[in-house]
């Protein structure tokens, strides 16, 4: 019993001097990149995150505002919602291909048409943020700058985007397709569909945008070649 009260001490002891170990350990990792952001001002900080998200949401939509932009790009190509693409085959069985093929492409230059309006707000939250925001976007994720994007315009974007993408699906009788091909469908189906085209579009617009502003986030985080300017180079090199 005495042995067995030793050992028992022993591996107690042995347990605290472990935990102690790690707790040692992971104080010296704060203290280091404590030391290592100590190297920048705050007004450096500040202008380093501007600086990237004005590089990154610039390039997105300018990237997406062109022809094809979002068309011709897979990763943020406006399809049908999921919820009617099984009525999407049964009208292409159905022999209404062409009718589909507008409809896919007339809602994706409306959020082409409406990417233009993103940069003039993107800008405006860009240069709203505080010390606070530009410390906390430094120490967090590879995309915590595009999520303080996205929380500071979402709402706003949605407005402005909303009555541009509703004037250029009539533009390209979008809304038309959209009336008519699920007008053809409700012919065959017991299930009728109605879906706000305006609000979908939207939402799948500004989805790809914040895509490609958090691509070009970790690029500037990771890649010493987009780090474009003299700031970017030194807030993200530490």
């Amino acid at each position: 019993m005495k042995k067995f009260s030793i050992l028992f001490f022993t591996i107690l002891a042995a347990a605290a001097v472990s935990a102690q170990s790690n707790l040692l350990n992971k104080a010296k990792e704060a203290l280091n990149k404590n030391k290592g952001g100590s190297s920048l001002n705050t007004e450096e900080v500040v202008a380093g995150l501007k600086e990237a998200l004005s590089v990154g949401a610039t390039n997105s939509t300018g990237k997406l505002s062109v022809a094809d932009g979002f068309f011709k790009d897979a990763a943020v190509k406006i399809l049908m919602p999921e919820q009617v693409q099984k009525a999407e085959k049964k009208m292409r069985m159905l022999g209404m291909g062409k009718l589909v093929d507008n409809t896919i492409l007339s809602m994706n230059r409306a959020a082409e048409d409406a990417a233009t309006s993103a940069t003039d707000i993107f800008m405006r939250a860009i240069r709203g943020m505080s010390i606070s925001d530009a410390l906390g976007i430094l120490r967090g994720t590879d995309t915590s700058a595009t999520s303080y994007l996205r929380t500071a315009t979402n709402q706003e974007l949605t407005t402005a985007f909303r009555p541009i993408i509703e004037a250029s699906l009539a533009k390209v009788d979008a809304t038309k397709y959209w009336k008519d091909f699920f007008t053809a469908y409700n012919r065959f189906s017991s299930e009728p569909v109605n879906t706000d085209i305006t609000a979908y579009v939207t939402e799948r617009a500004l989805k790809g945008i914040f895509y490609y502003v958090a691509e070009e986030e970790k690029k500037i985080r990771k890649d010493p070649a987009a780090r474009v300017t003299d700031i970017l180079k030194k807030v993200f090199s530490n």
